[in-house]
């Protein structure tokens, strides 16, 4: 692997600067406490201002259509999350918005993509059933043509964002009768449509996101993605993207995987724990002098740079599982004020490994469980077969 440094341009470096100012004022302190206060991983003065400013639409378009050039939409990639610009809710726009662009009406499109580089259009994603866990396909929110509208009823789960968008990407059964992955349609689902119901749940991390019950809800077809009964063609890129497909560069510029987001929390959680522990006590001691915990924190920072350095869905499952085995050590290094959160007074480290502590349990199964992702490189990576879930056949005797 290349670890050579790009050499910047004086007006890439130029850019760097102004990214790095431009991002230190809007991304405040106060903006970061609200976030971790509301769990909402969105403010809208944030990404207002992004929006005005152009940030949106060029992190969104490909170069040769006024995008970033590839060094710097690096540039961008890294200083959004050294800033830990709260960013859950844009992440989910961006899939959507390929959806709609690549499978929407002309008429839908001038509706919804001028708002969204803007900003003031958001879109959530409507996957998951109460009973539906990791497999979307067993969709049944059922979708029922009458006329040129569609009526929705049914419920989703953890359409995180909701209650900041205007859209929602909306996955239904538009067939009972049809294989599961034949029956389904894709909507793009104005929010503000009569008989959507939005509940607030809070995770263990502190994170809001929703239960969305739909209950006759009246659609009109114009917002129908792709074909009825083949929502499951517009669903693969979205999905893909999720769930870390990342194909590799010539110019080694992209993301290995997805989840660098997350990984961005553990390595602020990792470098407060090394500054933590070479702080000298009233005594001089310093933590770091106990060969343990040199070793531990040695092994920690070890084990973060593998993660970050895994490729594709691979590295969305060394990240996740990276985070949950380093947090609970960080915080045994730095002892019982570790467990005090984000701007309370005597935290350790200012609530940084606490944060992921809480954090990594729910990295573990956006668009899907490790279990899943592990059995999916099982069976497409190595060929080892498609897992049995149902119960052991006895033989007999």
């Amino acid at each position: 692997m290349d670890f050579s440094r790009v050499e910047l341009s004086d007006e890439d470096q130029a850019f760097y600067h102004e990214v790095r100012r431009f991002l230190r004022e809007v991304v405040t302190d106060e903006v970061i406490q609200r976030d971790r206060e509301t769990g909402d991983n969105f403010d809208e003065g944030v990404h207002l201002a992004l929006g005005a400013a152009g940030y949106l639409e060029k992190e969104w378009k490909p170069a040769d259509e006024g995008g970033f050039s590839r060094v710097r939409r690096r540039i961008w990639e890294l200083e959004k999350r050294r800033a830990h610009v709260p960013w859950v809710t844009w992440g989910t726009s961006a899939l959507v918005a390929r959806s709609v662009v690549r499978f929407g009406s002309p008429e839908l499109q001038e509706e919804v993509m001028p708002g969204f580089f803007s900003g003031h259009v958001r879109m959530c994603l409507g996957y998951t059933e109460p009973e539906g866990g990791s497999d979307i396909a067993t969709c049944k929110t059922r979708a029922v043509r009458d006329g040129d509208h569609w009526v929705i009823n049914g419920s989703k789960m953890f359409t995180t964002g909701a209650h900041n968008c205007q859209y929602v990407f909306l996955i239904t059964n538009t067939d009972p009768d049809a294989p599961k992955h034949q029956s389904l349609t894709m909507f793009l689902v104005p929010l503000d449509t009569p008989g959507i119901e939005i509940q607030g749940i809070r995770t263990v991390d502190g994170d809001r996101t929703n239960i969305v019950y739909y209950s006759d809800v009246r659609v009109p077809d114009k917002y129908r993605l792709g074909e009825v009964n083949g929502g499951w063609q517009v669903l693969r890129e979205p999905l893909n993207a999720e769930h870390g497909a990342v194909a590799a560069a010539p110019d080694g510029l992209q993301d290995v995987s997805i989840m660098n987001h997350q990984a961005g929390f553990l390595a602020t959680a990792v470098d407060r724990a090394a500054a933590a522990v070479n702080r000298a006590d009233s005594s001089g001691r310093r933590l770091i002098d106990d060969g343990s915990v040199a070793y531990r924190l040695g092994r920690s920072v070890a084990r973060l740079e593998m993660a970050l350095s895994t490729p594709s869905i691979f590295g969305r499952v060394a990240v996740a599982q990276t985070m949950r085995d380093i947090s609970p050590d960080l915080m045994d290094i730095l002892g019982a004020a570790s467990a005090l959160p984000v701007g309370a007074d005597g935290a350790a480290d200012d609530g940084a490994a606490e944060y992921v502590y809480r954090f990594a349990p729910l990295v573990g199964i956006y668009g899907g469980t490790l279990e899943v992702f592990r059995n999916m490189i099982a069976q497409y990576v190595l060929g080892l077969g498609k897992p049995s879930y149902g119960q052991p056949v006895k033989k007999s005797a």
